[in-house]
């Protein structure tokens, strides 16, 4: 079985830099590939990391802001000109389904695959995902629409003694798209062995962050510490700091184990 990781699509906020694009993320876990929201320019990153999309069957939206989604018309057209079959199936807030539909019903009504929407509640923590090796759950975050992470689980059959079978889960990865500081994800993420938090700003800004509904660096470790979980991945920066170590410098006090999302990276988990 290939390693779980994590490749870096994009980690800046609403305001491409220089060196950031919009949020996303390719997950790889049990030999299987998911992306994890869908900002401007993500899929310029997949073609030059190589990424096949072709093994790509399921994309989770976090919420709708332009960040977060505006790249998905982008990358469905696409796979459309490639002559894709297979379907494709997005997890998302009901809203999306209506917004995309008039853009693919003008921009790629001749594609040959199928495009299946799952509405999700981000209010809500559920299983919105599973198979056999893989499982999906909300993560209900704080922002200032419906928002929500994912919560990716990889599990195995265990055979107990009497014959039966259990379901032992091997590794987690825990991804919390934009939202203020908020303990009620505590229980929920607890212990997994890499947590993405965002932190879109420093201490220095933390009433702006408050007021838009987003965390800071600082934020970010004290959950990770609160959580007990293995690692931290920092992310989603504001465009005002183009020095990403100054958000480091702020979390490690707290949570040690912290490192920085950058464009191209790839982190194992």
């Amino acid at each position: 079985m290939s390693e779980a990781k994590v490749t870096i699509l994009g980690c800046g906020s609403a305001k491409p830099t220089r060196t950031t694009s919009p949020s996303g993320q390719l997950v790889e876990i049990a030999d299987k590939s998911f992306l994890v929201d869908c900002g401007e320019g993500v899929q310029i990153t997949m073609q030059k990391l190589g990424v096949r999309t072709g093994r790509l069957y399921n994309i989770f939206i976090s919420h709708l802001h332009g960040d977060h989604c505006f790249g998905l018309i982008g990358l469905l057209s696409t796979l459309a000109m490639l002559k894709r079959t297979q379907p494709m199936h997005i997890y998302a807030h009901p809203d999306l389904e209506r917004l995309l539909t008039p853009l693919l019903e003008y921009h790629c009504s001749d594609r040959l695959y199928d495009i299946i929407f799952h509405p999700i509640n981000p209010r809500k923590h559920e299983v919105i995902f599973s198979d056999r090796t893989v499982s999906v759950e909300t993560i209900p975050l704080k922002h200032g629409v419906p928002t929500c992470g994912f919560l990716f689980k990889e599990t195995r059959r265990k055979k107990n003694d009497d014959g039966s079978f259990d379901h032992v889960t091997r590794k987690r990865y825990a991804y919390c798209s934009d939202t203020m500081y908020s303990e009620k994800i505590v229980p929920i993420i607890e212990g997994v062995e890499t947590l993405y938090h965002e932190s879109t700003f420093l201490t220095e800004m933390a009433e702006r962050s408050k007021a838009v509904m987003h965390s800071t660096a600082a934020d970010a470790a004290t959950i990770a510490l609160k959580a007990k979980v293995g690692k931290l991945i920092l992310g989603h920066y504001s465009s005002r700091t183009e020095d990403h170590s100054l958000f480091l410098a702020e979390a490690k006090p707290i949570f040690d184990n912290t490192i920085l999302a950058e464009e191209n990276d790839v982190i194992a988990f």
